[in-house]
């Protein structure tokens, strides 16, 4: 099964200026197979994107929340703890 899901951000404490580029960053510590990520805000089933990576090149005042990271290796799923991105 997959488990230690973390989030990582760039800039580091997930702050970034109106415009800015936010990178998030998912890892797994373990779990073997093809992994499959989605990430997801808020709670909303909506997938923003797929891969371990979710780029935000523009960042809007539409997208300050709680982001999340699921990894998937087809047979186990595990997902990451939240974390708050804020855009200044």
């Amino acid at each position: 099964p997959i488990s230690g899901v973390s989030l990582s951000a760039q800039p580091p404490e997930a702050q970034v200026a109106l415009g800015d580029r936010l990178v998030l960053s998912c890892a797994v510590a373990a779990g073997t197979g093809p992994l499959s990520f989605s990430w997801h805000r808020g709670g909303s089933g909506a997938t923003l994107g797929t891969g371990p990576r979710l780029e935000l090149s523009h960042a809007g005042d539409n997208d300050s929340g709680h982001y999340q990271c699921r990894a998937s290796n087809g047979d186990s799923v595990a997902e990451s703890p939240t974390l708050n991105v804020t855009v200044l």
